[in-house]
């Protein structure tokens, strides 16, 4: 019992002092520096953070404390089995549904297709790179970092549109594109990581099929089957606090059922969020509708993991291992990815015309538009260990880093230039 108390006290320890941090992050930025939200926030973690780290001798208690918040925080397990289930689902909750619809050809085609063309792409310019700076990485792992760092992060992508003048049509495809492509990536993430964990393991179509299948019908199921159930539940009554309470208790199902059925816990959340946006509640008398008031909860709650998760990866650089020798792969690694993500969208746009409706100015701005946020740092931090691992991890927080802060912070110039 004593063993449990001293657990739950540490457990509840972290959550506080990650609260406290986040919330003074928070009001220094809005006091402040005042940049955009959750670009502003991680810009002031990463500066605290190194701070801290420079000065670690003359500021030992502000050092360890940095140092064991990250190491009480599982940053992989906390993101994609926790939070990313209720940043998804929230951020489905707000999307016009019929937009959606209205856009599905060119939201499907970025999704999946645009996906796989930037991790191969990314993956052989990675490969054929290295090897002039006496680096000698195989071609599986090189596409393994090409799969993890491709799809955009909704998170990231979501947080910095909220506030931008981009035209609704190309908000739609961009967000949709953002939503969906984690299903592609972390589907490509596990065949690759599968084939670099064990070397007997042969790459089959069958195999692969079994997998998407599982991982991307079997996500959408849930999702649907959740929030099927949770749309009759919430229909029937007209009290507000047990409808919140229902909708959370349901993502949390998501996030559990998910991970023990291994299916796409992203998918299912974004499904669910998807549907209950079309859900009508039940009237009241008062003067704001429930949907109003309950959408306004879920973006409240959205807002606040958001600034907990840009605090943590902005923290991630207290125990991120940077050598000098990866500095200049790094920005090569910056330039692939853009390269990468440019092809993988001008090729297709190319070829399907006016089906993908996506101009020439429009496809810069989808192409500046993927950034790269927290999922890519946890998929890395997620490798089994290996002498590639340290390259891979610390390579791919630079590139978020970079993907947040410069092109987040100069998205709305891009969106502003080409669409006057």
């Amino acid at each position: 019992m004593i063993n449990v108390q001293v657990q739950f006290m540490d457990t509840f320890t972290t959550i506080a002092a990650l609260f406290t941090v986040s919330s003074l992050i928070s009001y220094i930025n809005q006091r402040y520096v005042k940049l955009p939200g959750t670009i502003g926030i991680m810009v002031i973690s990463i500066v605290l953070s190194i701070i801290i780290l420079i000065a670690g001798k003359s500021l030992p208690t502000a050092f360890h404390f940095i140092k064991e918040l990250n190491a009480s925080v599982d940053f992989t397990r906390t993101l994609l089995d926790v939070m990313l289930a209720f940043l998804l689902f929230a951020s489905a909750l707000h999307f016009d549904f019929e937009k959606l619809k209205q856009q599905k050809f060119p939201v499907l085609i970025l999704s999946t297709v645009g996906v796989v063309g930037s991790t191969t792409i990314f993956g052989f310019l990675f490969y054929y790179t290295l090897p002039f700076f006496g680096i000698d990485v195989p071609i599986l792992y090189c596409l393994l970092f090409g799969a993890l760092i491709s799809p955009t992060d909704p998170v990231a992508v979501l947080s910095v549109l909220k506030k931008s003048r981009i035209p609704k049509s190309l908000e739609t495809i961009i967000g949709g594109e953002s939503l969906f492509n984690d299903g592609a990536g972390i589907l490509l993430f596990v065949i690759l990581r599968e084939l670099t964990e064990d070397s007997s393991v042969v790459f089959t179509w069958s195999h692969t099929l079994q997998l998407f299948t599982q991982e991307v019908f079997g996500g959408v199921l849930l999702g649907l089957a959740s929030a099927l159930i949770c749309s009759y539940l919430i229909k029937r009554i007209a009290d507000l606090q047990t409808i919140l309470m229902i909708t959370i208790a349901m993502v949390m199902g998501i996030a559990v059922l998910g991970g023990l059925l291994h299916v796409s816990i992203p998918l299912a959340a974004v499904a669910a969020g998807l549907m209950l946006s079309n859900v009508k509640l039940a009237s009241t008398d008062d003067a704001v509708p429930l949907n109003t008031i309950l959408n306004k909860i879920w973006g409240l709650i959205d807002d606040l993991l958001n600034t907990i998760l840009f605090v943590m990866i902005g923290l991630q650089i207290a125990v991120i291992h940077f050598y000098a020798a990866y500095w200049l792969i790094s920005l090569l690694a910056i330039v692939f990815v853009l390269i990468a993500r440019a092809v993988s969208i001008t090729a297709p746009a190319m070829l399907l015309g006016r089906r993908l409706a996506l101009p020439n100015k429009r496809i810069i701005i989808v192409i500046w538009a993927g950034l790269r946020g927290g999922i890519s740092v946890a998929l890395a931090l997620s490798l089994p260990d290996s002498e590639f691992k340290p390259m891979i991890v610390s390579i791919s927080y630079i590139i978020v880093v970079f993907s947040i802060i410069v092109q987040g912070l100069t998205l709305n110039k891009v969106v502003n230039k080409l669409t006057d």
